[in-house]
């Protein structure tokens, strides 16, 4: 076998690299599969190591470097007896560790930064004693534990060839491992066996276990293949940081199948069925013909010849498991680094319209350069230029020009504008304007920029936008991020208007050292316009559908309800205290102080809080959750206080670093500003909304109103007011909601959606009970209160009015006369009985001033109580915190049914109020449930019970349904009245068009009622 395998090595042109090999070592190293490469041997301090780099043949261009590096794993103790798998496991990550740093040394080779898909070979010569099982999961955790390291060196493919034992006396098995991950984002690992062909000998790969690798059924002497024009694509795009554009449809694929081994592994009790196709997608590309509008095609990846790609991916996720449709728009920086010109611009045009049209999420996968810069390249290759004086270029020149041979080859495209001069004796095309006859050179890449930077603003409006910038966004590649407004920024990415290089230039010195100065994560995550970081593209795709998974799959559905992990109906064990705490804990809970294994539960599903926007304006807290499976927005108040770090600016040297601190309970322009952009992204959502409301008012001094809080703080009120879901506010225990905080979010801002609860611990008012104190209960109303309740002041005040008595008494004639005679009143001297009883009431006074301050303080406060609130109508219910888990979820999940039957019953008949819609809701359940049961309907849980009940139902036998249809018979037959009142001829007309689209059998019914009533007068 040895020798018929070694003779292979003839057909292998490259003999010097066997110079210094034995036949068994080629053998092993299995030299003669690099014969599709020219070889060049490179030196390695390890002589173990075999170290070659490979530069593919055929080609006038050669575009495939590769490093392949080699070894063979011996020892001298396992000659004669076999290894165990702890010693391949060990061996093998030991060898791996020295493979890294020989190729870390070659990376210093002139061709080096041309290589792609590096290559690593381990032959294990003794024979291992292992489960065949083990084998890919011991590797699997290796390449990751490594994977960081590896995917630097461009180390994209690996084999490991071994022989194994299932038992000490077992039959050898020869394995191969091959593990690849050249789209840098999947690990594809095949595991083969050797089998002989009886027919031609010929030792062939075959599928060790179910999977069928790409090497299945060909010789184990097949050559690696030299990569094509996708991995080419692919390594052009990787080493700019990004993926290759048209790697991301199978990055959803992948990202759903995660969310559903996460969905099963979550509900291990219960049967889930998983579909069998988890996603489907179609290009949309520009028709050809016409290049104004998109059709639908599958097509092989890399064929665009446009620098945007989009597509219309159909996901099934666990929300949706009959699929849902996104449509993606993703730059290719390999076309032109990813430049928008007017192609470009069309293609995302008409995608997001296509999106819009559908009313279904738009994602867009930004790694762009900007709008496209270019020259007329065909005038740029012939123009001639007329110098002041030819023989001294340097006094400048006076005009470009054309021949007028190269004038009649330029204007046949109409590429120039030109005037026929005569000068030195020949006739010139002076140049006045180039057109050039490409598209896309300049002005016209800003016209089309600004539209489609005007149809992401109205996609934001009308569908949900999401936006991930993966490698730069530049110019108006960063308008349109923003514009979408939901932003996932990669870590190594930029969001910039303008290079750094460019700005240097303008400030003429070198100030800025990177684009990631100007707008990397630390600058973008920091001031809101990055709502979350991930620190690749794959982790950016799962968090795309993170956020998918809270919204309806469209704008016409609502949301979708998975039945929730936590019981709907568990108590609630963190509780929030009046001392500052991690707001989070309340929301999603935390492990227990005291016993780190226990947990205490917080107010919404376990693990289904994703928090947006985290470290910009932190004294807000935003987010989305679920309770009881029911997605909702979310905001919250930080009650610590946070610091606000305001870096320097480079290009001013006055500029200095600033830490801010901000207090916890009081929204400042900042956050004020942060919640109006998270109701106003909820709101486009669809969802409903839930603020836990503990805010002490807004901060108002003079550098706040300067930075505008008073307009943040309007946004607010005009957010709320136009949200179309139900809202609810709910103030915490120990929480307080106070001053202009409570004006922003009071209810009668959009009185159909919001409604106020609070906690029994609760507190809510105009001033905090120190501040009402300081204006209503003063040291004067304190004395009063002193004088009028304190025992011994009342007695020392009865002996003082006594004494008092008995001086007017003992001189009244003098004090008469005084008056009398306009003479002041002279003071007799106070006796000392008198003296010592005042001395004795100011000491008690002053004793008790801190003791009825408090009191004071205590007796504002209770004008502040839940009570108070609710029978002044401020509020709708007090809901104990414990139990408002539960009590809020069905309350929630009653205002999502409600809602949807009583815009089914507006879009029947547009004029009904609402009001008018929610007491027919009313009658129609009493009369299903009786009179006797009227009552039941202020009980949340039997009225969703009923609704759902009730929409479940056929239509024929629903009341809810069945009413719905007969307010719309009724709406149209009044409107056909009026019609007929108004222009009896028209309606004439319109009735005809009617009875002409009925069926046979409805134009009978029709006929029948008409002579039954025997004519249209007598209709009522």
């Amino acid at each position: 076998m040895l020798g018929k395998d070694c003779r292979a090595r003839d057909n292998f042109v490259e003999d010097r690299i066997y110079r210094h090999l034995e036949p068994a070592c080629a053998y092993q190293l299995e030299i003669n599969r690099m014969r599709s490469y020219n070889l060049e041997a490179l030196p390695t301090s390890n002589q173990k190591m075999h170290l070659y780099l490979g530069k593919a043949k055929g080609g006038k261009e050669i575009t495939d470097y590769r490093f392949f590096i080699r070894t063979i794993i011996r020892h001298s103790d396992l000659i004669t007896k076999e290894a165990s798998f702890e010693y391949l496991q060990n061996e093998g990550e030991r060898v791996l560790l020295e493979a890294m740093d020989e190729l870390e040394i070659a990376f210093s080779h002139p061709q080096s930064k041309k290589t792609d898909c590096n290559h690593v070979f381990l032959s294990f010569v003794p024979s291992v004693i292992m489960d065949p099982t083990k084998i890919e999961e011991a590797v699997t955790s290796m390449v990751m534990r490594y994977g960081p390291r590896l995917w630097k060196l461009r180390v994209l493919q690996a084999e490991i060839k071994l022989v194994i034992r299932s038992a000490p006396n077992a039959e050898t098995t020869p394995l191969r491992l091959c593990i690849a991950n050249d789209s840098g984002y999947y690990l594809d690992i095949n595991l083969y066996t050797e089998i002989e062909d009886p027919e031609t000998g010929i030792i062939k790969f075959q599928a060790y276990g179910d999977k069928q690798g790409p090497l299945h059924g060909l010789p184990i002497s097949t050559p690696y293949i030299p990569k094509d024009f996708l991995q080419q694509k692919r390594f052009q795009a990787q080493s700019s940081g990004t993926t290759y554009v048209y790697d991301f449809p199978d990055m959803f694929r992948q990202m759903v199948d995660k969310q559903w081994k996460y969905y099963c592994r979550e509900r291990l009790s219960e049967h889930v069925k998983v579909p069998d196709k988890l996603m489907d997608f179609v290009e949309l590309i520009l028709d050809p013909e016409t290049e104004t509008r998109l059709i639908e095609q599958k097509r092989v990846p890399g064929e665009n010849n446009v620098g945007m790609v989009a597509w219309r991916l159909t996901l099934n996720t666990p929300e949706y498991p009959d699929g849902r449709d996104i449509i993606v728009i993703a730059n290719d920086l390999t076309y032109l680094i990813g430049s928008f010109g007017p192609r470009e611009d069309k293609v995302f045009g008409l995608a997001s319209e296509f999106a819009r049209k559908l009313k279904i999420p738009r994602i867009y996968i930004s790694a762009n350069s900007g709008a496209r810069i270019g020259l007329a390249e065909e005038v740029k290759n012939v123009f001639r230029i007329a110098w002041e004086d030819n023989k001294e270029p340097d006094r400048g020149f006076r005009y470009l020009y054309l021949t007028p041979e190269d004038y009649a080859k330029v204007s046949a495209h109409n590429s120039v504008r030109a005037v026929l001069i005569e000068d030195e004796g020949e006739s010139r095309y002076k140049l006045t304007d180039i057109i050039g006859k490409d598209d896309g050179l300049g002005v016209e890449n800003l016209k089309y920029a600004g539209m489609i930077a005007g149809e992401t603003s109205a996609a934001y409006d009308e569908i949900v936008t999401i936006s991930m910038v993966t490698c730069r966004a530049i110019g108006i590649g960063s308008y349109l991020v923003r514009l979408g407004q939901r932003v996932i920024q990669i870590e190594n990415s930029h969001i910039i208007l303008t290079g750094y290089s460019a700005l240097n230039k303008l400030l003429g010195r070198e100030v800025y050292a990177s684009n990631n100065q100007l707008g990397g994560i630390q600058i973008m995550y920091n001031n809101g316009v990055t709502h979350k970081t991930e620190q690749t593209d794959l982790e950016g795709i799962y968090t795309i559908l993170q956020w998918l998974s809270y919204i309806p799959k469209d704008k016409m559905s609502p949301v979708s309800i998975l039945k929730p992990l936590d019981p709907i109906d568990r108590e609630i064990t963190f509780t929030p205290t009046k001392t500052p705490y991690d707001p989070r804990w309340m929301l999603e809970g935390r492990p227990s102080p005291s016993d780190p294994a226990n947990w205490e539960s917080g107010f919404f599903d376990k693990d289904s809080w994703q928090e947006i926007m985290k470290p910009w304006a932190q004294t807000v807290v935003t987010g989305r959750a679920k309770l009881g499976g029911i997605p909702l927005g979310v905001i919250a108040v930080e009650t610590r206080t946070v610091e606000l770090n305001l870096p320097a600016d480079p290009a001013n040297l006055d500029s200095e670093a600033k830490t801010v601190s901000q207090a916890g309970q009081v929204w400042f322009p900042d956050s004020a500003y942060k919640t109006a952009q998270a109701i106003q992204d909820f709101s486009r959502e669809d969802l409903p909304l839930i603020i836990f409301a503990n805010w002490r008012g807004f901060s108002g001094g003079m550098k706040d109103m300067y930075e505008q809080i008073m307009k943040f703080g309007a946004y607010i009120v005009d957010g709320l007011r136009q949200y179309k879901q139900p809202i609810i506010i709910y103030i915490p225990p120990n929480g307080e909601l106070r001053g202009g905080a409570w004006a922003v979010i009071d209810p009668t801002i959009n009185s159909r959606y919001m409604e106020t609860y609070a906690d029994n611990d609760s507190r809510g008012g105009v001033l905090e009970p120190e501040g009402i104190v300081e204006i209503k209960f003063r040291k004067k109303d304190l004395l009063k209160a002193i004088h009028r309740i304190d025992p011994l002041v009342k007695e020392l005040d009865e002996q003082l009015k006594k004494l008092q008595q008995q001086q007017e008494q003992q001189h009244p004639r003098e004090r008469s006369m005084s008056i009398s005679q306009a003479q002041p009143i002279v003071e007799r001297p106070k006796p000392p009985e008198m003296k010592e009883l005042e001395k004795k009431i100011k000491e008690r006074e002053n004793f008790l001033l801190p003791m009825y301050h408090q009191v004071s303080v205590h007796f504002a406060d209770l004008h502040d109580t839940p009570e108070r609130m609710l029978e002044k109508g401020a509020i709708h219910d007090i809901v104990p915190w414990r139990k408002s888990r539960t009590i809020i979820y069905w309350r929630l999940r009653r205002r999502l049914l409600e809602d949807r039957v009583i815009k089914a019953l507006m879009e029947a008949q547009p004029e009904l109020a609402l009001g008018q819609g929610e007491a027919m809701l009313r009658r129609w359940f009493i009369e299903d449930k009786g009179a006797a049961e009227g009552y039941k309907w202020d009980k949340n849980e039997v009225v969703v019970q009923w609704i759902e009940e009730q929409l479940s139902k056929p239509a024929n036998q629903s009341i809810i349904n069945h009413n719905i249809h007969a307010v719309k018979r009724d709406a149209v037959i009044n409107q056909i009245k009026c019609s007929i009142q108004d222009c009896p001829d028209v309606a004439l007309d319109a009735v005809v068009a009617i009875i002409q689209k009925l069926n046979d059998n409805q134009k009978a019914e029709v006929i029948r009622t008409l002579s039954q009533l025997g004519s249209l007068e007598n209709i009522d």
